[in-house]
């Protein structure tokens, strides 16, 4: 039996241009890129021609005047624990240009930051780990349709606010948020946004400098690129305090030898799927709503979060009232539909989806809710075989 692979969001397939592109890559024997031999330079070059590649297609502005910055980092964790942290610890420190060396026990920090309560764990657990630090933290709601509380977040800056996070879109349920609006009331307060937009890049045109954000999060291997490397889009002026240190590599904000192979093939990913993110996402929302329609035609009574508001193309959410949402999906995985209870990243969690109780959802909804995601190898086929399995899947466990 085929498996139905419906879990695109925490992963998707390395595309074959990609592999062989690193391939050649690792062929050629690439010296580190921080030597300064030819070898070395000739790995550098391949290293910032892909730094290049990846911020025309996101919108990083790497020229001056503005000069933004793009930082490779291991992908979209690595990237958000570096905004959150670094640049909540990096407000009030000299010249935004010059990187902050001394170690943040060397420091006196404290302050204030905002979040949404629909964040990545990724966001949710660097914040938490400022609270053990004594820094004070808001959390900006969610409506029942899953979009951040706009009209909260002006009232929750303070003087000492020295980080908003709020991401582009959710990675439970595919909703879009208004990223750019709340730049906007975050310039006129002075406060740096950083936004994770790991789930949309290659989803949704991005551009950095059109959202207004200071920061900005993505991961290659979302978009068909591999596994191990993602991005910080930064702004100049923005300070940013390093979490590692012991070299000078990015300006010493991140350093370690860069992985020249990896740029390279999240280039190659970024490009391709630019070139076919238009009819992708008309493909995937047209395969999303046949998906959902499927379902309310053979479950009944099924429950789908964030309908009403933007949405990705490739999410759906969706609620099974009177069922487990985690015995649902041990049940999918056995008749081959694989599927996720919420982000991969809090896979074997016992808590409760975060989005969803945000959305003020009943826990007879919140527990009964499995995340399907589509991605460019879905078909029709793929569809309308994975609506008839879930149907009889939970048909056969209402019986029981």
């Amino acid at each position: 039996m085929k498996t139905i692979y419906l879990d695109h969001n925490a992963t998707t397939p390395t595309r074959p241009e990609v592999v062989e592109a690193m391939r050649q890559c690792y062929a050629d024997g690439l010296a580190n890129p921080a030597s300064q031999h030819q070898p070395g330079q000739q790995a550098r070059r391949l290293l910032e021609d892909a730094r290049e590649q990846i911020a025309a297609v996101l919108g990083v502005d790497l020229a001056a005047p503005r000069r933004d910055r793009l930082i490779f980092t291991s992908g979209g964790t690595e990237a958000n624990n570096l905004a959150v942290l670094g640049i909540s610890r990096g407000q009030g420190t000299s010249a935004p240009s010059q990187t902050q060396t001394d170690p943040p026990s060397s420091r006196n920090f404290s302050g204030h930051i905002v979040i949404s309560a629909g964040e990545h764990q990724s966001v949710i657990e660097p914040a938490e780990h400022l609270l053990e630090q004594g820094w004070r933290m808001d959390t900006l709601g969610l409506t029942p349709d899953g979009v951040v509380r706009i009209d909260q977040l002006a009232s929750f800056l303070k003087p000492d606010t020295r980080l908003v996070s709020v991401l582009l879109g959710n990675h439970e349920t595919g909703v879009l948020q208004p990223i750019e609006e709340l730049s906007a009331i975050c310039s006129d307060a002075g406060v740096p946004l950083h936004t994770d937009a790991v789930q949309v890049v290659g989803k949704r045109p991005v551009d950095f400098g059109r959202l207004g954000a200071a920061a900005m999060s993505v991961a290659a291997h979302k978009f068909g690129g591999p596994v191990g490397i993602g991005a910080l889009a930064i702004r100049q002026d923005v300070p940013l305090q390093p979490l590692l240190f012991g070299g000078h590599q990015q300006s010493g904000v991140r350093p370690g030898t860069e992985p020249v192979a990896l740029a390279v093939g999240m280039a190659v990913a970024l490009k391709l799927r630019n070139a076919e993110q238009h009819a992708l996402a008309q493909r995937l929302s047209s395969l999303r709503d046949r998906f959902e329609q499927g379902l309310r035609a053979a479950a009944p009574g099924i429950v789908v979060h964030g309908v009403a508001a933007p949405r990705l193309p490739q999410t759906s959410n969706i609620a099974f009232p009177g069922l487990d949402g985690e015995v649902l999906r041990m049940a999918l995985d056995l008749a081959g539909v694989a599927c996720s209870v919420g982000a991969a990243c809090a896979s074997g969690s016992t808590e409760l989806s975060p989005t969803l109780r945000a959305m003020q959802m009943p826990n007879e909804l919140v527990t009964s809710s499995l995340r399907f995601s589509l991605g460019a190898t879905t078909t029709e086929a793929d569809i309308d075989e994975a609506v008839r399995r879930i149907a009889s899947v939970a048909s056969e466990l209402r019986s029981k």
